[in-house]
């Protein structure tokens, strides 16, 4: 069973979109995975625009991959370099750190990840 960042079980990031490496909701990954699709994040204008200016537009649907686009306010399981990046340059998403893949510790330091917490 995958743990989450605070050593709990990983729960579903989001269904609608569906997320995940897998698309199955979670924010798991394996080898497969050389992004670490592992960051449950609540997606901002900012950070669509941030992650769009470095060649990532997450915005614009893609029918042939059954992606929808994203909007500010999706759940979207993200690269944890990716965030850590956003993070760096002030425009990181928050996250749920229950949905956030232990793996994410590897890259990403737990204070920052629970300074942008959303908890519902």
């Amino acid at each position: 069973m995958p743990k989450n960042v605070l050593g709990g079980p990983l729960t579903c990031c989001c269904t609608r979109p569906l997320t995940g490496f897998y698309r199955d909701g979670f924010c798991r990954t394996d080898d497969q995975d050389e992004g670490r699709h592992v960051v449950c994040a609540i997606m901002t204008e900012a950070f669509l625009d941030f992650t769009r200016s470095r060649g990532n537009d997450l915005t614009t649907p893609r029918p042939a991959f059954q992606f929808p686009g994203l909007k500010p306010g999706d759940r979207w399981c993200l690269c944890a370099l990716r965030w850590r990046e956003a993070h760096d340059a002030g425009v990181a998403p928050p996250v749920l750190l229950s949905c956030t893949h232990e793996r994410a510790l590897q890259y990403i330091h737990l204070d920052a990840l629970r300074k942008l917490a959303f908890e519902e």
